[in-house]
């Protein structure tokens, strides 16, 4: 998983700086997505990411690294946008990509191999494999990053490289 979160938090960081080429205006401009914008798309990550990990953190002991999230509320819908400009927003990407990371290089093969039930936004109870968990919160981030990154093309803006291939080690 610690290759995941650093593709992640590398990812996360080239989309911000192709982000921060736009004029504020241009990244709140409402253009049909899931969430209307860019900077509604990225907020959207940012929540989601909130909820995986304070759902992470109910099942961890207080000297978790998700401790550091005790003083965040849950957010309570997908569509919120608690980070209106980027700067404050790309703020707090920097901040979970790096607890993400941080957390993810503690987990032990049992802890990945447990499982963790939750409730999700709707109510309902789940419990699914923290494995499988942790692969959805990567995939997730990739979909909606893979949207913003087309918003960007469609402004002009190169993103360039966004494979997780360009990370890998040429092993020969």
């Amino acid at each position: 998983m610690t290759l995941l979160a650093s593709y992640n938090q590398w990812m996360n960081r080239r989309l911000y700086e192709a982000a921060a080429t736009l004029p504020d205006e241009a990244l709140a401009e409402d253009r049909g997505t899931f969430f209307g914008s860019v900077i509604g798309t990225l907020n959207h990550l940012v929540v989601a990411d909130t909820i995986w990990l304070k759902r992470f953190a109910s099942a961890a002991d207080d000297s978790s690294v998700l401790a550091a999230l005790d003083d965040t509320p849950m957010p309570t819908a997908l569509d919120a946008v608690p980070y209106p400009t980027l700067p404050a927003l790309r703020a707090r990407r920097e901040w979970l990509d790096a607890l993400i990371l941080r957390w993810v290089d503690t987990l032990t093969p049992a802890q990945v191999a447990s499982r963790l039930t939750y409730t999700n936004t709707k109510g309902a109870t789940f419990t699914r494999s923290v494995e499988g968990l942790l692969t959805h919160l990567f995939n997730h981030q990739t979909h909606h990053r893979g949207q913003v990154t087309t918003l960007l093309s469609q402004a002009g803006v190169d993103v360039g490289v966004t494979d997780l291939l360009a990370l890998l080690p040429d092993e020969d």
